[in-house]
């Protein structure tokens, strides 16, 4: 969830496998790892700027303003819960494959 909305649903293993939405990728990022070699070679995501408002969410995509992936689409059209890849993601622009 984000904002008060679900951003993706599905089986652990999916989700936890290959996080498709970029805040699920980014939370599942800055669990830390029991080794510390592995922890420095996985993919790090950084997100820049101030978290918005609860009281005052952005115009379409909550998390655009954090995404790494946002478009123009995003600032403008809410994604709906879609079903892809056997799970549910509100994504315009989901990414597929593991984080390590």
């Amino acid at each position: 969830m984000y904002l008060g909305r679900i951003v993706e649903i599905g089986a652990r293993d999916v989700i936890y496998g290959s996080p498709a939405h970029p805040y699920t990728r980014a939370l599942l990022a800055a669990i830390p790892l029991p080794d510390p070699a592995a922890g420095r070679s996985r993919e790090r995501i950084v997100l820049r700027g101030d978290p918005p408002s609860p009281a005052d969410p952005p115009s379409g995509c909550a998390f655009h303003p954090w995404c790494f992936k946002a478009g123009a689409r995003c600032r403008t059209e809410r994604p709906r819960l879609t079903e892809v890849d056997g799970r549910r993601v509100a994504c315009h622009f989901p990414e597929f494959g593991p984080l390590f």
